[in-house]
């Protein structure tokens, strides 16, 4: 499979190396202002910048060529990137986090969410902590972590970044050197709180999920979630 890599920074080059040993070919290594031809590659995966997501989306799906995404912080052209591949006919997949481990974490968000729906006397509170390079906060992964929360529990409609307010989920984001990422959501009442727990030791787990996908995606024609990825959910 030859792969086209949209944003090669530390999460482009862990990707390469998985690739790499899973048998598949790098034909397109871009940054900003890179020249590159898209239709060289099977499949391209972006994990760029949010300013040239959407863009990058669009060249492959303008060109035939499938997408994977894990560049957060662009979603308010999610929409168009939706529309955009009904309209051509290609294959598109868009995720806050692309470890294996973490879109398990999602689904047990979901259903503990629902069992603590009717217990009033506990509250949730959700913690972020990334590395200082991060650019976006809160994470994706926490809005994901915060929006499963809000389907399935009634108290909650909407989330707030380092504050709290009635019917909100409260996320603090934290930023420290040399965290790949850590995500944890606790239920607390005056007597005892529940907490689940995910933490990346490193990158290798979001490249090989992004790497997965990409496999998975090839030949494929929608808009998928890593739930249909890894058949779960």
């Amino acid at each position: 499979m030859n792969i086209a890599l949209l944003g090669y920074g530390k999460m482009g080059k862990a990707i390469e190396q998985i690739a790499l040993k899973r048998g598949h070919t790098i034909v397109i290594k871009a940054d900003i202002d890179s020249v590159y031809n898209i239709k060289d590659a099977d499949v391209a995966i972006d994990f760029s910048i949010p300013s040239v997501a959407f863009s990058n989306i669009s060249t492959c799906l303008n060109n035939g060529v499938p997408v994977v995404s894990g560049t957060t912080g662009w979603l308010q052209d999610y929409d168009k990137a939706v529309a955009l591949c009904h309209e051509k006919k290609g294959g598109f997949i868009s995720a806050s986090n692309f470890s294996l481990g973490v879109n398990i974490f999602f689904e047990l968000n979901k259903n503990l969410a629902k069992m603590m729906s009717t217990l009033k006397q506990y509250h949730v509170d959700l913690e972020e902590i990334h590395h200082t390079q991060k650019l976006d906060a809160p994470s994706g992964t926490a809005i994901s972590l915060a929006n499963g929360i809000i389907e399935n529990h009634p108290d909650y409609d909407k989330w707030i970044l380092d504050s709290k307010a009635d019917n909100a989920v409260p996320i603090v984001a934290k930023r420290i050197e040399n965290v790949p990422g850590t995500h944890t959501v606790r239920y607390e009442s005056d007597i005892d709180f529940i907490e689940m727990k995910h933490h990346a030791h490193n990158r290798e787990g979001f490249a090989l999920g992004a790497v997965i996908a990409a496999e998975w995606l090839v030949g494929k024609t929608g808009v998928f979630t890593m739930n249909d990825v890894l058949n779960i959910g």
